[in-house]
C-alpha cells in the first residue's frame, strides 16, 4: 500500500522545483575538484577559479597540509563530541589564544562553522523585550540567529547611518538591550561597513555591535574593532569552522549559553591545525594578504567598475537567466565564475561574484576582463553599486 503523506510530500517537491526550474532559481550540485593555482576540475575540463573564498590561496598550501595531515595522524579524525563534554583539546585552545590576540581581544570561542557561530552568538545575548537591527544586506546566518533570539528585529538601509540612528531613536527607548548586526566585508557586494562611524553611533544609545567579518579576515580587517567580532575559519584560512572574539566575560557566558556550540560536537583536530598553521602564515606574509585586493582593483580598473574595496567583485546581470548563460558562457572560455540569484541577493540583481586570490595571477584576472568585455559588450558591465539596495 502506498503511503499518502509520502505521495503528497513528493507531489509538494516536484511543485516546488518546477517552479523554481520555471524563475530559472533551481540550484544543483556539480561535482567539481580544486587543487592548487586557483585551478579546478569540472566535467574533465580545467578551469581557472574566480568563485573560491580562498582569499589567500591557503586550502592547499603545503604547510597548511602538513598541520593538518600531523593533527590527524595524532589525534584522529573527529572530536567525539561536544567539547563540554569530551574535554577541550589543547589544539582548540591555542587556535583561540591565537585569534583573540590577532584580534586585539581577551578570548575567543570557536564553533563549528561561521553559520553556526551567528545562529547562537545572537540568541545567548539577547531575547524577548531586546532590540536586534540588522543591516539589510546582512548574510542569511545574521538573520537567522536574529530570529531565533526572540528579539524584535528591524532592518536598517544598507550602509546608511541616517536611517540606522533613526531607528535606534524609534525604537532603543523601550528596548532592555540592543544589538548591531553588520559586515566588515559584504559577501555579494564586497563593499565595507563604515564602522568607525557605526560604533560610535553604537555606543551614543548603548547598543552593541556584532561584526561578520568572514569576507575580511586576513585581506581587509585593519581599523576599527567591534565588541563582538566573529568570522570563519574557512575561507582566508583555508580550513573550516567559526569564531568569534570578545571579553572574557563575554565568551566565558557564549560558552555556557550558546546552543550551537553547547550542543554541537567540536571542530576535527585537523582543522584547528590547519587553521592555527594558516593564521601563522597571514601574519608572517603581508605581501600575501595584500594581493588580493590589489587584483581585485586591478580587475575592477580594467572593467570600468569602481575600485574593489575588498576580494569580492559583482558584476551586475539583472535576470537569474541572464546570470546562469553568462556565467555558462565564461565556462566554455575556462573561467569557473558562479552566478548568485534571488533570494541571495534582491530581485533583479541576480550576478556574478567574482573572487580574487593571492592564487590568481595578473594574466588570469587580465584574461578574464577581457572575456567579460567580450561577452557583455564594451563598457556595458555593471557593478552592483548602480542597483539600489
Amino acid at each position: 500500500m502506498s503511503d499518502p503523506t509520502a505521495t503528497s510530500l513528493e507531489a509538494f517537491a516536484q511543485g516546488k522545483l518546477a517552479e523554481l526550474e520555471a524563475a530559472s532559481l533551481r540550484r544543483r550540485l556539480r561535482l567539481t575538484v580544486r587543487a592548487a593555482g586557483a585551478a579546478a576540475e569540472r566535467d574533465g575540463r580545467s578551469l581557472i577559479s574566480f568563485s573560491c573564498n580562498d582569499y589567500l590561496g591557503l586550502a592547499n598550501d603545503p604547510r597548511v597540509i602538513a598541520a593538518a595531515q600531523g593533527a590527524l595522524a595524532r589525534y584522529g579524525a573527529g572530536a567525539g563530541g561536544s567539547r563540554l563534554v569530551t574535554g577541550n583539546h589543547p589544539l582548540l585552545d591555542e587556535l583561540e589564544a591565537r585569534l583573540a590576540r590577532h584580534k586585539g581581544k581577551e578570548a575567543a570561542l570557536v564553533f563549528g562553522s561561521g553559520y553556526l557561530a551567528n545562529l547562537g552568538i545572537t540568541p545567548a545575548l539577547v531575547g524577548p523585550r531586546d532590540l536586534v537591527l540588522a543591516d539589510a544586506l546582512s548574510h542569511s546566518c545574521l538573520w537567522a540567529g536574529a530570529r531565533v533570539s526572540g528579539a524584535e528585529v528591524v532592518r536598517f538601509r544598507h550602509n546608511d547611518l541616517a536611517d540606522l540612528r533613526r531607528l535606534l531613536d524609534r525604537h532603543r527607548g523601550r528596548a532592555k538591550r540592543a544589538l548591531i548586526l553588520t559586515e566588515r566585508v559584504f559577501s555579494m557586494d564586497g563593499d565595507r561597513a563604515p564602522l568607525p562611524e557605526l560604533l560610535a553611533l553604537a555606543e551614543e544609545f548603548d547598543a552593541w555591535t556584532l561584526v561578520d567579518d568572514a569576507h575580511g579576515l586576513g585581506v581587509v580587517e585593519a581599523g576599527a574593532r567591534a565588541p563582538l567580532e566573529m568570522g570563519t575559519l574557512s575561507k582566508s584560512l583555508g580550513s573550516y569552522g567559526g569564531y568569534v572574539c570578545a571579553s572574557r566575560a563575554v565568551v566565558d557566558l557564549l560558552t555556557s549559553r550558546a546552543r550551537s556550540f553547547v550542543y554541537t560536537t567540536g571542530l576535527p583536530p585537523a582543522s584547528a591545525a590547519a587553521a592555527l598553521a594558516a593564521l601563522e602564515i597571514l601574519e608572517a606574509e603581508p605581501e600575501r594578504a595584500a594581493r588580493p585586493l590589489a587584483l581585485a582593483r586591478r580587475l575592477t580598473a580594467r572593467l570600468g567598475l569602481p575600485e574593489a574595496e575588498s576580494a569580492v567583485v559583482p558584476v551586475l546581470v539583472g535576470d537569474a537567466e541572464g546570470a546562469l548563460a553568462l556565467s555558462g558562457a565564461l565556462e566554455e572560455q575556462g573561467f569557473l565564475v558562479v552566478a548568485i540569484r534571488p533570494p541571495t541577493v534582491p530581485t533583479g540583481t541576480a550576478r556574478l561574484r567574482i573572487a580574487l586570490s593571492a592564487a590568481h595571477t595578473e594574466a588570469q584576472v587580465d584574461a578574464l576582463a577581457e572575456a567579460l568585455r567580450e561577452l557583455r559588450g564594451h563598457g556595458s558591465v555593471r557593478s552592483s553599486r548602480d542597483f539600489a539596495p
